[in-house]
């Protein structure tokens, strides 16, 4: 069993008792319900940096990153820093997050917000509404194309993008499909770990133009994200690299303006 495999099976289990407490219906009267989402998928086509920064405590493959920080200054330093985007990690167990932080973020910054999770769930993903997110990631690698499809139109039908996660060739083929607004690609293999770029560039030329493409994992440098460039890409996530620090809002801004200079 791979740690995806571990990490899916506790979910289930975790929403399970989710839908057990809090009913439908209370998500659908959140104050955030109603709220129109702004899009990163538009952010992204006109910027000239596209960073999506994120918020993350830890992580199976790094243990602690920082467990220090309070949310809100981090979404705040985001914000004026000028990032696209800003990904929260909401996942509990593995990755110290919750969907607390995802309202914190919220309540101080007007970017669009992603819900980074493994959702498995429609239920996760009004969730993802209900506690102000504006875009859900799915996981090709934990979803099967038809959930794939009923997960991105139920999004859609929220008025949330769609930012679907791929590994590889396979991944990529089996999830191409119209609800999708952008294609990320991981450069972090979830077997070993270990991290390789040369991922983003092999998959860029498969990835059809009608997606925004989207580089994760492992991108720390200003010329990673120049040479990506070349290859279609528009969105960058940035999560260790900025929140190793004790300031990432204040590296963020660092990042992005040697990055436009």
């Amino acid at each position: 069993m791979n740690i995806l495999d571990k990490i899916v099976a506790d979910k289930r289990k975790e929403v399970d008792l989710r839908k057990s407490l809090i009913p439908v219906s209370q998500l659908e009267q959140s104050v955030l319900f109603e709220r129109k989402s702004p899009s990163l998928t538009t952010a992204l086509r006109g910027s000239n940096t596209g960073i999506i920064a994120e918020h993350k405590r830890r992580s199976p493959s790094k243990s602690v990153i920082n467990q220090g920080l309070n949310v809100q200054d981090v979404a705040k330093g985001y914000e004026n820093a000028g990032v696209s985007g800003m990904s929260v990690l909401t996942d509990g167990k593995y990755f110290g997050g919750s969907l607390d932080d995802l309202l914190l973020a919220r309540a101080v910054a007007n970017i669009p917000l992603l819900r980074k999770e493994f959702i498995i769930d429609e239920y996760q993903i009004l969730e993802a509404k209900a506690y102000g997110a504006d875009v859900i990631l799915l996981i090709a690698a934990i979803l099967s194309r038809d959930e794939i499809k009923t997960l991105s139109e139920t999004a859609k039908g929220l008025g949330l993008d769609v930012l679907l996660e791929v590994h590889n060739e396979a991944e990529l083929h089996k999830s191409i499909m119209p609800s999708l607004d952008m294609l990320g690609v991981n450069n972090r293999n979830l077997k070993t770990f270990e991290v390789s770029l040369e991922t983003s560039k092999s998959l860029s030329t498969q990835i059809p133009d009608d997606f925004v493409k989207v580089s994760e994992s492992g991108i720390s440098s200003i010329e990673a994200i120049k040479d990506l460039k070349q290859y279609g890409y528009q969105g960058f996530l940035i999560g260790e690299n900025f929140m190793k620090t004790d300031n990432p809002g204040e590296h963020a801004t660092t990042f992005i303006n040697n990055l436009e200079s």
